[in-house]
């Protein structure tokens, strides 16, 4: 493992490196990518590093890390070639942001707590975007399950929150109660409506337990995938596929493909702790 004093040389070279395949005797697949095709790549690699970082393979994650980086040197990279900005202002942006919102560290040092810092650091994100709003600058471009969660944080910072997960889980079984009474008047607007308040219910009960519901969801969603792979798996042994059966069957082959991933993982699970 390098040094981290290391990384400044290391960075410069990203940088030049980028910098020659956007250049006229570069590369021509990199020239002509615009920022919205990069939009695109930039995201797929934080989900990639996010992912990575969740399976704790460190191999992966100094992987991905690096092809986000990539992405941000080149971002830049755009805004440097219409004379906006470039990585240099970058930096010197974040190196002055993160001094000027840690004075307890820098300048005022003193006693102080988490619960001091994050207030203070809300207060500070105010005052310097002059927000009117302790919701204004949220980012519109999220998926929804994590705007939601942005959401309950900046105003859990100004003190508006539910005093723990189980509060807050009975406003869910309540919002549960009214989209039961909506689907009794098949009002399609009226069941979304309560299907919404459901779901930033759900969202704000995650917080409070610190997940991180976008990340939890696309874990679900991933187990899912993994069962019902191994499902068809189990179909094509005895030459069939899932419309050939009734969902009584889907059901039980399920329940068995359940049971037998719980079983090896209780098996991987004694076979780590004998070693």
């Amino acid at each position: 493992m390098r040094k981290a004093g290391e990384a400044g040389q290391s960075f410069l070279e990203l940088v030049g490196i980028v910098d020659r395949l956007r250049s006229s005797e570069g590369c021509p697949w990199d020239r002509a990518r615009t920022r919205e095709d990069i939009l695109n790549y930039f995201l797929e690699e934080v989900f990639e590093a996010v992912d990575a970082i969740k399976f704790n393979d460190a191999d992966s994650v100094r992987e991905e890390l690096g092809d986000v980086l990539m992405e941000v040197v080149l971002l830049a990279k755009f805004y440097e070639e219409s004379r906006r900005f470039s990585i240099a202002d970058v930096l010197d942006r974040i190196n002055r942001k993160m001094i000027e919102r840690h004075p307890h560290v820098y300048t005022r040092k003193g006693k102080t707590t988490s619960e001091m810092v994050k207030e203070n650091w809300q207060k500070r994100k105010l005052e310097e975007k002059s927000r009117f709003s302790i919701l204004d600058g949220l980012p519109g471009s999220a998926p929804a399950l994590m705007s939601s969660f942005l959401i309950g944080q900046r105003v859990s910072a100004h003190g508006f929150d539910w005093p723990e997960a189980a509060e807050a889980l009975k406003k869910v079984k309540e919002e549960i109660q009214e989209l039961e009474k909506s689907l009794k008047t098949r009002k399609k607007t009226q069941v979304a409506e309560e299907l919404g308040d459901v779901l930033f219910s759900l969202s704000n009960v995650s917080r409070l337990l610190g997940y991180n519901p976008e990340i939890i969801l696309r874990q679900a969603n991933r187990k899912f995938e993994q069962r019902f792979q191994n499902l068809e798996k189990e179909l094509r042994k005895k030459g069939k596929k899932v419309s050939d059966c009734t969902l009584p069957e889907l059901d039980r082959l399920w329940e068995k493909v359940k049971k037998s991933k719980i079983r090896k993982n209780r098996k991987i699970r004694k076979q780590t702790k004998a070693g």
